[in-house]
């Protein structure tokens, strides 16, 4: 139907007959001439249609916003070219003029912005706007670039299955009815995980897919309930080599889609030090704060809620200054506590220092003068600082902690410009859940931990690192990975540390035991999320900006109603009858 596309149009065609299909952009009518800016995925070329055009011209009258168009023309120079386009130095001539789809009045104009909802109830003009096309291309060329680098260094595209066997990976299954067998149950896959593992043990040793994967857990801008990721698995590796060979790739992936030169080689930090330092296991390295740590200061004060951290082992007292927050007000100083509340914290202790030097501060009666003003010196204080002290168990501390750091940041414009990636390593392979009583994987049950014998992994279950890793960009964890289980015997360990039985293990997780018992290789891998990357790309907040048809944060698609009921015939089909809500 066509014969260039309209944002390709430039010099070398002047003088040249083209056909071109798209939408009015913007159709004017001047009296003396008609413009119609003509707009399809390659950008926008400017149609000029005379008056002495006769019937031509009177169609180009006719000409609406969004109109869907088909037409020929000679290309000539422009008078007054255009820089901000690709064809601004030429225009096209029309001589035939096709409506092929007149366009109703749209619900909104397409360089603006309109509200979520109704955005994604018309998501098909919602994705037209130039905006959504350039973040959707920059995605578009991430899963390319990557391809590219994966396909010419011998990695292999294999293909895992959507229905498979639910198994525990830390979130709900979606679970679909099997028609054929009553009363069971496929779950669609949260990664492709076991079946990567059976590929090394198959002998295909570096694999790797684009995946779809489903998780059935709240949405929020970061998180959808469908996503892609790209899966990584490699045999006859250590971490070492799983890390330095994903760096290059998405230094290499960063080069070629944004021109972005990424450090080499990105930073290393353990698990411990990243806590420590940043309250966040996945800390965004362009904001210079700090936490310090300052229970040896506070264990004998006055102050009750710092001795009993400063005191108990799994406690932590820690200080966050702010340069030149003494300027906040009470006001504001309120709001950095209830922020921190949203994170676990039951107060918020804070120090003014002000520029005279005096210093005004809730708790400084609680200490001695001397020790008080040791305490902010090595906190780093200075006049017109303020610092924030956070008491509690460490990891609610480090939580609340870490959100007022990375608040404080944006605040007073701390954040530096560019990239900051890094690779955090030397995660503790358990948690322990005090509900369930019983300890959870960190990363999931098939981590390798950095023992090899098992009974000093069990001597030693609550303080045990694993071999995992996680890489993060901008305060994102863009991919996580780890050194696998490779031994049948340390894998049926782990999982009666995860309070997972024989029995049950060999009902959920039988034919991966029994395939590491014949051969299998030392292997690991890594998944990284493909919409967490692009929206970082496309400079945007929302992975949904990324997603051509995402779900809200309440799991629906406002585009074409689903979730929805089915019919009872259907679902007597596959057996499942539904009940009728609780009052």
């Amino acid at each position: 139907m066509r014969s260039h596309f309209c944002g390709r149009v430039d010099e070398t065609q002047i003088g040249q007959s083209v056909t071109l299909c798209g939408w009015a952009d913007v159709a004017r009518n001047l009296g003396g001439v008609c413009f119609i800016d003509l707009r399809d995925h390659e950008g926008i070329v400017q149609i000029v249609v005379e008056p002495d055009q006769g019937a031509v011209f009177e169609q180009a009258a006719q000409v609406g916003y969004e109109d869907c168009l088909r037409i020929t023309g000679t290309v000539r120079a422009r008078h007054a070219a255009n820089d901000k386009l690709r064809s601004g130095k030429v225009e096209v001539v029309a001589q035939q003029i096709e409506v092929l789809n007149k366009a109703e009045t749209l619900p909104f104009y397409l360089h603006e912005t309109p509200g979520e909802e109704t955005r994604l109830i018309y998501r098909y003009l919602d994705l037209r706007r130039p905006e959504m096309q350039r973040m959707m291309r920059t995605r578009i060329r991430l899963v390319q670039a990557l391809r590219s680098y994966l396909d010419a260094r011998g990695f292999q595209d294999i293909e895992t299955p959507i229905l498979t066997k639910a198994t525990p990976e830390g979130a709900r299954d979606f679970l679909v009815p099997a028609r054929m067998h009553e009363g069971e149950f496929y779950a669609l896959p949260q990664s492709p995980q076991l079946f990567k593992q059976i590929l090394m043990v198959a002998g295909f040793d570096r694999y790797y897919q684009i995946a779809r994967c489903f998780r059935d857990e709240a949405l929020r801008a970061d998180r959808q309930l469908e996503f892609t990721q790209l899966d990584m698995e490699f045999a006859w590796v250590d971490e070492a080599i799983v890390q330095d060979t994903t760096e290059a790739m998405i230094r290499q992936v960063f080069k070629d889609v944004m021109d972005v030169d990424l450090i080499a080689p990105f930073p290393r930090l353990s698990w411990a030090e990243a806590m420590r330092r940043f309250g966040s296991d996945k800390p965004d390295l362009r904001i210079a704060l700090e936490l310090v740590d300052v229970a040896d200061w506070v264990r004998d004060c006055q102050f009750k809620v710092f001795t009993d951290a400063a005191n108990d082992p799994d406690g932590r007292v820690a200080a966050l200054r702010i340069p030149g927050g003494a300027t906040l007000s009470r006001k504001q100083i309120d709001e950095y506590a209830a922020h921190a509340a949203k994170f676990g914290a039951k107060g918020l202790a804070y120090v003014k220092l002000g520029e005279d030097g005096a210093i005004n501060s809730p708790i400084s009666k609680f200490f001695d003068e001397t020790v008080f003003a040791e305490l902010l010196a090595d906190v780093g204080a200075i006049e017109g600082d303020i610092v924030f002290f956070g008491a509690g168990s460490f990891g609610k501390v480090c939580d609340f902690m870490g959100a007022l750091r990375l608040k404080a940041g944006k605040d007073f414009e701390l954040v530096e410009a560019g990239w900051k990636p890094l690779w955090v390593t030397d995660f503790p392979m358990f948690e322990w859940d005090e509900e369930a009583g019983r300890y959870v994987a960190l990363h999931h049950p098939f981590t390798a931990p950095a023992v090899d014998s098992i009974d000093d992994l069990k001597a030693n279950a609550r303080t045990a690192v694993s071999r995992g890793y996680d890489m993060v960009l901008n305060g994102n964890e863009i991919g996580g990975g780890s050194i696998r289980i490779h031994r049948s015997d340390m894998q049926s360990a782990v999982f009666e540390l995860l309070g997972i039985g024989a029995e049950e293990a060999k009902e959920k997780f039988g034919f991966l035991l029994d395939a590491l018992r014949f051969g299998a290789p030392p292997h690991g891998g890594i998944a990284f999320g493909i919409d967490r990357i692009a929206a970082l790309m496309a400079g945007t907040d929302s992975i949904r900006d990324v997603i051509a048809f995402p779900k809200t944060t309440t799991a629906q698609c406002l585009m074409t109603g689903a979730p929805s009921p089915i019919p009872d015939a259907q679902l007597a089909e596959v057996h499942v009858q539904v009940r009728a809500k609780s009052q």
